[in-house]
């Protein structure tokens, strides 16, 4: 079965529709555990791979940059081409690229299975949100559906470490990859009796190719950059900076000729309306925050309190799952208040998080600032999610879901960057007397210590440890200021644009649709 997008939407999606959920939700988590996992697995193929510093660096970094880079291109052709037909492609993909990840005779190989799995990745999220939108008519179940979407999403980053950890420890590490490929057969094998097709008729099948390479030559600069900082601690040089520059030059390029074009890759219109636009910022900047932080508590639990990789992983679940059971909790919290309501409110519950990471140390305070940190972001990844890719009408759904996931993609690149470089410069101004690695980084410290008397080395050790946490409080006040700032942000704009943006007294069934979910 084929829908164009136009006629009466069903009222209620049905059994077989929450059976199409539950195979949409496979891809979803099945990323998000890719992302993490591979964190666990890195230095045991790195060490049988012989993989140097630069190629262990491009074998967790090509398969982020790829999807960063093509999901904007992926989501509008799944409009195009069917976004059935592209889930499949890019599963079957997917599953055959896995496996030739796990068996990677050296280095390049792996790369290159990383960056190609990046491409087919870039396929499934915008698709399977697009199809879950088409899917699900009625805006309350609609609600339910993309936020048990993204409650597989947090929590399969939150999992992936442990399973990882799990897997590691009777198997080699291509048993990572390999998890992959029973789930997308069975992907392939039910979603053909439970998924009907969609795509746009209007647009043709034709995309311009210009914007394609404007989009990649504007994202893969910026994230790369932002990469380089981090790695850095903002030291990069010219490098770093020349990349942002380029990238921002070529994404001005790429904006106006959207905005030219009949049939945009990317419909950036439809940040004129208030809301929307303010959702899609928060959506930006609220991974900023959540990076950053997570970056510095991650290194806290293993470079402070001294927790090995896999038990750091367990630790920092509760973040993961914290968004988890925040997203779930949405829609029930959206019958009761208006959605704007609910997604500020959550937001300065997130603010709150943050207050225990600015003044306390410690593993408890810590790990309960991140968790309710993470819980009052769940409205927003669930309700905003919902109202970015139920702006439009159901045929360019696909556009809005990139739209979304680009949003994220670079708020959490943005975020690892620029947290990352103020949390090592505030080390370094309190370690500017010691010299040498120490005084670049906790980890440099430890290095260090190792080469001295017990006594001096505890010393060394106790100041980059305070060092440290210094620069976790500042993190968590930034993320704080973010929360605040969004949250009023979010219930301003809802105001104005409630106020500013009545909807049309002849607007389509479709467009109806689009605008009384956009009515936040």
């Amino acid at each position: 079965m084929e829908h164009n997008g136009q006629g009466p939407a069903a009222a209620r999606a049905g059994t077989r529709g929450w059976l199409a959920l539950a195979v949409l939700a496979l891809p979803s988590l099945l990323m998000a555990m890719d992302m993490t996992a591979l964190l666990l697995a890195l230095p045991q193929l790195s060490a049988d791979l012989g993989a140097s510093g630069t190629e262990q660096l491009w074998i967790s970094d090509a398969y982020g940059f790829m999807v960063a880079g093509f999901v904007i291109t992926m989501g509008t052709l799944g409009d195009r081409v069917g976004r059935r037909r592209l889930l499949f492609t890019g599963a079957a993909a997917f599953a055959v690229l896995s496996a030739l990840a796990a068996y990677a005779p050296g280095p390049g190989t792996l790369i290159a299975a990383r960056a190609l799995l990046g491409v087919a990745g870039a396929t499934l999220m915008p698709s399977t949100l697009a199809l879950i939108t088409n899917i699900f008519r009625d805006e309350r179940e609609r609600g339910k559906a993309i936020a048990i979407w993204a409650t597989c999403q947090f929590a399969g980053g939150a999992f992936g470490p442990v399973l990882a950890g799990l897997l590691l420890q009777r198997f080699w590490w291509g048993s990572v990859f390999l998890v992959a490929v029973p789930v997308m057969a069975l992907l392939l094998a039910a979603g053909p009796f439970l998924l009907p097709e969609f795509r746009d008729r209007s647009a043709g099948r034709r995309i311009d190719a210009l914007s394609v390479g404007l989009s990649l030559a504007a994202v893969l600069p910026i994230v790369y950059g932002m990469k380089q900082l981090t790695l850095a601690d903002g030291r990069g040089g010219a490098g770093p900076a020349a990349a942002l520059a380029g990238g921002a030059v070529v994404g001005a390029l790429f904006v106006r000729r959207q905005l030219m074009l009949e049939h945009p890759l990317l419909d950036l219109r439809l940040l004129r309306r208030r809301p929307l636009s303010a959702v899609l910022v928060s959506l930006v900047l609220a991974g900023v925050a959540m990076a950053g932080t997570g970056l510095m508590v991650t290194q806290y639990l293993q470079d402070v309190l001294g927790h090995s990789p896999l038990a750091s992983a367990v630790l920092f679940a509760p973040m993961g799952l914290g968004v988890a059971a925040g997203t779930m909790a949405a829609p029930a919290l959206a019958k009761r208040i208006r959605p704007a309501t609910a997604i500020a409110s959550g937001l300065a519950v997130s603010a709150a998080g943050c207050l225990p990471l600015t003044v306390s140390d410690g593993l408890v305070p810590v790990i309960a600032g991140i968790t309710v940190l993470a819980l009052g972001t769940g409205p927003l990844f669930a309700l905003g999610t919902g109202l970015v890719v139920g702006s439009v009408p159901p045929e360019r759904a696909g556009s809005a879901a990139s739209m979304s996931e680009t949003g994220n993609y670079l708020g959490g690149s943005l975020g690892l960057a620029v947290i990352g470089v103020i949390g090592a410069a505030v080390y370094q101004a309190r370690m500017d007397h010691v010299g040498g690695a120490a005084g670049r980084t906790l980890a440099g410290a430890v290095a260090d210590s190792g080469h001295l008397p017990p006594a001096r080395a505890e010393e060394l050790l106790d100041g980059a440890r305070a060092a440290f946490t210094a620069g976790l409080h500042l993190t968590g006040a930034i993320a704080a200021a973010i929360f605040v700032v969004l949250a009023v942000l979010v219930a301003a704009s809802a105001r104005r644009g409630a106020a500013a943006e009545p909807a049309p007294a002849a607007e389509t069934a479709s467009e109806g649709a689009g605008a009384r979910s956009a009515a936040v």
